[in-house]
């Protein structure tokens, strides 16, 4: 019961889509009847035309010509309705994909990190590239067969009854039992549909995550491993295609077998009828193919009905995506040039709220300190800044900004006073140059090279093919990390906003380069409030405050100094890499 009240709520969903294009589908539907009227009236001519041969009395030749040429006209106009007709289905459906592709991936841009992080993200692939595919696939198919279906079966009723009425109604009879039949398969193909889009969801994520890290995948000697596991999750994804391609393909020859049934039951009454002078041979010429034509909009619609079904599936799936929660900004305030005055009060987070993770945490930071945090893996050092940044919002207490609370700051412009270089890196399938650009759009080419001389990207920069004018490619494979950092750094130091995040943003680069690059770093944190998140405590020696970090609460706090007097956990992390 509630599969069927999620098909009806999905298809009402994409009834809703389409209205946007109410005057394309009238116009469709108005080529529709043209075509189908059309095609109808060339079984009548067939007819009179095989009287007009075989008749009492001589061939009547100009009465034959004559129907030929209308004939020859009936096919000429339908070829061009059905051309028209098709023209609007296909803008229609790619229109709509076209739309629920660009709100998938928008929202997707605006989703909650909690959400995109807990999820497979090669599912996201999967589902703005191959389930809209299915989707528009499915559709295409609605359009182009469903309309042209229906009329057809209502004309041919139509013409058929003008022929003979008793033999039409022995056909209308027997029809509802092929329906059935492909309403009782179609049922079942549904879940089977689902299972596979999500199915090829996963596998798709698994698949981008073994070619990202192919290196280590190597280096780890998984290959054997990693191919064990995808043929597991093929297996799964080949056994539920399986279910949904034998239940879908057994509508076609079902419906197909009692059509066919239907069809000998017509030709063996209407020959009867025929030898009895019921019907002429032109007239039972033509009620044969109007049965048979009769009985081919029941195989397309039943075919349509099960692809139909995978099409739901996977607009579901999309819409799934479309709906999700996006980050809430609440925040009306403008904050221009901050002071960087920053402090957590009484704030508690944790990404499970079964485990606990940070617990009445504060921290109080002067305008212009530079603060380092450090601490072993999974302390929290990295949360403290999701939540600064607000990537991740607070259960409680409170984050505050020149003394303005983080929560009424909109979220833009928040994020704008804050430079973050990271761990991770990336760049965009441009230029150097526009990678650069990124921060500041308005940035002189002069500009650009003076930031990179800074950083020492200049060097490696000026090597590459065409120098600032080099592609990057979205894979990193022209790049080391190394060298994506530095470029990651420069584009910061071409717009240095107030506040600076820096997260383990010299881990690529080699001690020699890094201590080159000190100065430019200096002279970027100087009268900026900044974090340094690092695990090389070499770097942040100089920081103004030190804040060591063990289970979410900041257990040692002061300079480089007097952590070292207390002997405490710092000490023993310093001692343990300059021993």
């Amino acid at each position: 019961m509630a599969k069927k009240e999620s098909q009806s709520r999905i298809l009402n969903r994409v009834l809703t889509e389409l209205k946007a294009y109410s005057t394309s589908i009238i116009f469709s539907i108005l080529c529709a009847i043209a075509t189908v009227y059309l095609t109808l009236r060339i079984p009548i001519l067939t007819g009179q035309a095989v009287d007009c041969v075989i008749g009492p009395g001589e061939i009547d030749y100009v009465k034959l010509l004559s129907i030929l040429e209308v004939m020859g006209g009936t096919v000429a106009a339908t070829f061009f309705t059905q051309w028209i007709m098709n023209r609007l289905n296909n803008n229609i459906t790619y229109s709509v994909t076209k739309s629920l592709r660009d709100r998938a991936f928008a929202k997707q841009q605006h989703m909650k990190l909690a959400d995109i992080d807990s999820h497979p993200h090669g599912d996201y692939v999967s589902r703005i590239v191959s389930d809209a595919d299915t989707f528009s696939d499915g559709l295409l198919m609605g359009f182009t067969q469903v309309f042209t279906g229906v009329l057809t079966i209502i004309g041919t009723i139509y013409f058929m009854i003008g022929i003979s009425l008793k033999i039409a109604l022995i056909v209308i009879i027997l029809t509802p039992a092929s329906l059935f039949l492909a309403k009782f398969i179609s049922e079942r193909t549904y879940k089977f549909f689902g299972q596979q889009a999500k199915l090829r969801g996963t596998e798709t994520s698994y698949i981008e995550e073994i070619i990202l890290n192919k290196n280590i995948v190597r280096n780890m000697d998984y290959e054997d491993d990693a191919l064990v596991k995808f043929e597991s999750m093929n297996d799964e994804l080949a056994d539920a295609s399986m279910k949904a391609t034998f239940y879908s393909s057994t509508v076609n020859p079902s419906t197909r077998l009692v059509n066919n049934i239907i069809y000998a039951i017509v030709g063996v009454l209407g020959a009867l009828m025929a030898i009895a002078g019921g019907i002429t041979v032109g007239g039972l010429t033509s009620f044969l193919s109007y049965a048979s034509t009769y009985g081919k909009p029941f195989n397309e619609i039943s075919g349509v009905v099960t692809e139909f079904q995978n099409a739901l599936a996977c607009a579901e799936r999309l819409f799934e995506m479309i709906d999700a929660e996006v980050e809430v900004d609440e925040g009306e305030k403008i904050i221009d040039g901050a002071k960087g005055s920053i402090e957590f009060k009484d704030v508690f987070f944790s990404y499970d709220k079964n485990k606990k993770l940070i617990e009445n945490l504060n921290i109080k930071v002067e305008p212009g300190q530079r603060v380092a945090i450090v601490g072993p893996t999974g302390a929290g050092k990295s949360t403290i800044i999701n939540l600064l940044m607000r990537f991740y919002d607070i259960d409680a207490g409170q984050i505050t900004i020149d003394g303005v609370d983080i929560s009424d700051i909109s979220i833009d412009n928040l994020r704008r006073n804050f430079g973050m270089v990271l761990q991770e890196t990336w760049v965009k399938e441009a230029t150097v140059k526009e990678n650069l650009r990124m921060a500041s759009p308005n940035a002189t080419d002069e500009e650009i090279i003076e930031a990179a001389k800074a950083t020492h990207a200049h060097s490696f920069i000026k090597k590459m093919p065409y120098g600032y004018d080099t592609i990057l490619s979205t894979d990193n494979g022209s790049l080391s990390q190394g060298q994506m950092q530095l470029l990651c750094i420069t584009r910061v130091m071409l717009n240095i906003p107030p506040m600076l995040i820096l997260d383990e943003a010299t881990s690529s680069i080699d001690t020699r380069t890094e201590q080159k690059i000190q100065s430019a770093f200096n002279k970027m944190m100087k009268g900026r409030t900044t974090f340094v998140v690092a695990h090389r405590l070499s770097t942040i020696r100089e920081a103004d405050v030190i804040l060591f970090v063990k289970d979410g609460q900041i257990v040692e706090q002061g300079n480089h100094r007097e952590l070292l007097q207390k002997d405490g956990f710092y000490a023993k992390l310093y001692r343990s890499q300059f021993a």
